[in-house]
């Protein structure tokens, strides 16, 4: 799946669980200042997981602050 795509599916999910729209998403995007705290940022990685049938540990998660940042994550995983 390319960037874009993980992009989008993440705008997709975090909308769904923030119950709100993020139509300005960029990879530079800070999760915590769209509203997503770190709870709806585990549900939306969750999400992400079972969509891509990938797992994340806990720790890779830790530090992740912009939307770039978790894609990475989810194309390591999905290597």
């Amino acid at each position: 799946m390319d960037r874009q795509k993980l992009i989008t599916m993440f705008q997709t999910t975090a909308s769904e669980v923030a119950e709100r729209d993020f139509p300005e998403l960029s990879e530079d995007s800070v999760i915590g200042n769209m509203g997503v705290d770190s709870l709806a940022m585990l549900e939306v990685v969750g999400e992400m997981e079972r969509a891509l049938k990938i797992q994340i540990p806990d720790d890779q998660l830790v530090g992740i602050e912009t939307v770039g940042q978790l894609i990475d994550v989810v194309e390591k995983r999905l290597s």
